[in-house]
């Protein structure tokens, strides 16, 4: 009976042996397949940590100056002549035989610019002048006669009538001889010409317009508020389309403000010498006076989701954490802008590469760059 028992029990000692071995390498591939998580991860986190560490870039800094900035209200508004005078013709019918001037042309007043042909009304002269002497001798006898009654009244009064009416023709022939010249009314530029040589015009027929005293004015267009700060002599710089300036000053403002554009305007008087040309649209900048101002390099403000950001240094070390920090910014004056809020006077922030970063970067401070470097 014993060794039936130990006969059947044979196999099943044989499984279990082979289960033993299963389990054993399955242990075994367990504890490797841990360790090799194990390891895995600590890579990881190592690669992790050696990236963290790294800085992303390498930056300038610098820190906010404290200035003082010149306060000022913008506007816009169209150059244009301050007086513009009509040149007309104030003889007709007679041919324009000289033009003397043209666009642009700096003219004197009493300068001729241009001449009719007075042959016409030198032919008229003679004769006037012949009636006009006749009338005078015969005036002369009446009046003689008149003493011995030869004549009556009436008709002396009648000749002397004729040679006052003689000498009024002939006075009127030469003011239209005189009116022949067509002169400058004033000193001035010329700006526009129609005057055609050759040509046959009529009675008040536009021939030349002219710049009086080539004054040129800026008519700046500003809201009641911007109204309320102007007065009379204060000083305004215009930004012309080309690229230069030109100042001006302020001589008198609208009284009224347009019922529909609800401006004013204001006029000022440019000062001569700039490259201003009437019909140019400038910006013009008033003077108010000065304020503080905190101001930092404009390449040091980015602009994320819309409104206005700084990089902010953790410490003073060459390696620093940034912060992304946003901030309010005012006035711009060339290369620096002024901020109004959200930055301390004595923070650190990144002028060059500022555009590439984000918050949380690690960064390199360039060396030799201290801060403040990034002034003007």
């Amino acid at each position: 009976m014993s060794q039936e028992q130990e006969h059947r029990n044979q196999p099943t000692r044989g499984h279990l042996r082979r289960h033993r071995i299963a389990y054993f390498v399955g242990g075994v591939a367990l504890v490797v397949t841990a360790l090799a998580i194990v390891v895995g991860r600590g890579d990881t986190t190592l690669e992790e940590a050696t990236a963290a560490a790294t800085p992303a870039l390498t930056v300038t800094c610098t820190i906010p100056r404290e200035v003082s900035w010149p306060i000022e209200i913008r506007a816009s508004g169209a150059i244009a002549a301050w007086e513009e005078a009509s040149i007309g013709a104030q003889i007709g019918g007679y041919q324009l035989i000289d033009v003397r001037v043209n666009v642009g042309d700096i003219v004197r007043k009493g300068q001729i610019i241009a001449r009719f042909d007075p042959d016409l009304l030198l032919a008229e002269r003679a004769e006037l002048k012949a009636n006009a002497d006749q009338a005078a001798a015969n005036r002369q006898r009446a009046l003689a006669l008149q003493s011995s009654r030869a004549m009556s009244e009436q008709d002396v009064l009648q000749l002397v009538t004729q040679s006052r009416t003689a000498d009024a023709l002939l006075a009127a022939n030469q003011l239209r001889l005189r009116y022949t010249d067509v002169t400058a009314p004033d000193d001035g530029v010329i700006s526009h010409r129609t005057a055609t040589l050759g040509s046959v015009v009529t009675v008040g027929q536009e021939l030349f317009r002219m710049i009086r005293r080539g004054r040129l004015e800026w008519r700046g267009e500003l809201t009641a508020e911007q109204l309320a700060q102007v007065e009379i002599g204060q000083q305004v710089t215009l930004d012309l389309p080309d690229g230069k300036t030109a100042k001006a000053t302020v001589r008198q403002t609208s009284p009224i403000l347009d019922s529909t554009s609800r401006l004013a305007t204001v006029y000022a008087d440019i000062h001569p010498g700039s490259t201003a040309r009437a019909g140019m649209y400038a910006n013009g900048r008033l003077g108010l006076g000065t304020e503080p101002a905190l101001v930092v390099p404009a390449e040091s403000v980015v602009i994320r989701d819309g409104r206005s950001h700084v990089l902010v240094l953790a410490d003073t070390s060459a390696t620093s954490r940034v912060s992304l920090r946003s901030v309010s910014v005012g006035r711009r004056n060339g290369r620096e802008v002024e901020v109004t809020e959200g930055l301390g006077k004595d923070e650190r922030v990144v002028v060059r590469g500022a555009g590439f970063l984000k918050d949380r970067d690690l960064v390199r401070v360039s060396q030799g760059q201290p801060a403040g470097a990034g002034r003007p």
